[in-house]
């Protein structure tokens, strides 16, 4: 497989697919560059080299038609100055010949958003699953999917792809694209680089013990990833909204707070499945309790199965944060995905920066540690501790799905794997 370092840039056009998918607050301005920072040094090796440079991403979802509110016209001036160098603009990715033909060494094109054009994410726009004609509208957009890749791949002499947030998706510009390169032409950027070593690290090179935070509202859209650690992990803590699913199983009563009723029996099952295997399961025990979904609501801290009606529980209570630390006390390796409460209020963020501060401690006595997936990433660039921690994931579901086990398709494409 090709490798960045080995590969000459010089004379070269590369088109890179980064994932420049970053937050944008009402004026247009972004409000988290992490995205932006990570693909920058693979971005500037090109450069460095004396290769020509294709930037491409998505934004949002525009479901395949154009939107002001997701054009990458609004970041040309953050990426140009993060760079240091000067950005032109593709307005139309599909019809960048011209302005790519004629980029010099040294320069650089940045394409207007990819998701723009349904063929990007190759799905059949305006008709439903249902529709009997929807196999082969479906047939029809793959093969529409496979030009739209050629198209961008014209572009360039080489495609280096380093957008590790959108390697789960078999998308023309992360996967479809890289049957138009030879294995010498292809090849990963540094980020994914780091990210596929990172990941390896909490999958397959495991220094124990290891514990595993699992935050986040709901326990159906992290239920892959909770059975695959349990034959890893000795340690599983499962907080946020998703613990009041847990409560209720177990007769709990929750109050207002956020519950999957259709996921009760599965919450059994799962602790269930941890008492099999032995690993420590910490679900807490109190919670801070609000009588409102706001900031500056009035709080409590109650017993998590008892808590009154009219209330809901938006954070860890203290019992419960000395749960947490004590599961990542000592630990040697640690995957921490999604807060353990609402952790953009700052009365409802102390029960994460508890887990922020115990994975900090730890990482300083010799642990990875792993934090992935938007919210927790957001968490702890709020509590400014992100130089605290072996590693920051920029792949939220990219990660989660990693960490299921399965492969990427992103990842097999440059690898060859199927």
């Amino acid at each position: 497989m090709m490798t960045i370092d080995k590969f000459n840039f010089a004379g070269k056009k590369a088109i890179v697919r980064v994932d420049f998918n970053v937050p944008l607050n009402e004026e247009g301005k972004i409000t988290d560059d992490t995205r932006i920072r990570g693909a920058l040094p693979t971005l500037k090796k090109i450069l460095a080299d004396g290769g020509a440079l294709i930037i491409m991403s998505h934004m949002g979802k525009p479901k395949g038609k154009v939107n002001a509110k997701y054009s990458l016209s609004q970041i040309v001036d953050a990426v140009a100055a993060a760079l240091g160098t000067p950005v032109q603009f593709a307005p139309d990715c599909a019809k960048a010949q011209e302005a790519a033909a004629a980029l010099k060494p040294g320069e650089v094109l940045l394409l207007e958003n990819l998701r723009f054009y349904p063929e990007e994410e190759g799905k059949p726009v305006g008709i439903e699953k249902e529709d009997p004609a929807y196999e082969d509208a479906k047939k029809a957009m793959k093969a529409s999917q496979k030009e739209f890749a050629k198209t961008l791949a014209s572009y360039a002499d080489c495609y280096v792809m380093d957008a590790f947030g959108t390697a789960h998706r078999k998308h023309a510009s992360t996967a479809v694209i890289a049957d138009y390169f030879d294995a010498d032409h292809k090849m990963l950027g540094y980020l994914m680089e780091k990210e596929v070593q990172a990941v390896d690290n909490v999958l397959k090179d495991i220094k124990r013990p290891f514990t595993a935070i699992m935050g986040g509202s709901k326990v159906s859209t992290k239920i892959g990833i909770i059975e695959n650690l349990m034959d890893k992990v000795d340690n599983l803590i499962l907080c946020g909204g998703m613990a009041f699913t847990f409560a209720k199983a177990q007769g709990g009563k929750i109050g207002n707070s956020l519950v999957e009723d259709d996921k009760l029996d599965l919450a059994l099952e799962i602790m269930a499945k941890a008492k099999a295997k032995g690993v420590n399961l910490v679900l807490g025990c109190d919670c801070v309790a609000a009588d409102k979904f706001a900031n500056d609501a009035n709080t409590q801290v109650c017993d998590d199965k008892n808590i009154p009606d009219g209330w809901m529980g938006l954070d860890a209570g203290p019992k419960t944060r000395e749960e947490f630390k004590a599961a990542i006390k000592g630990a040697k390796t640690i995957l921490w995905n999604g807060p353990a409460g609402v952790f953009e209020m700052d009365n409802f963020a102390g029960g994460s920066k508890v887990i922020a501060e115990a994975i900090a401690e730890a990482t300083k006595e010799g642990a990875f540690s792993l934090i992935g997936g938007g919210d927790s990433v957001a968490c702890i660039n709020k509590f400014g501790m992100a130089d605290q921690v072996s590693y920051i994931s920029t792949g939220g579901g990219a990660l989660l799905e990693a960490i299921e086990g399965k492969i990427l398709p992103g990842i097999a494409a440059i690898r060859g794997d199927k």
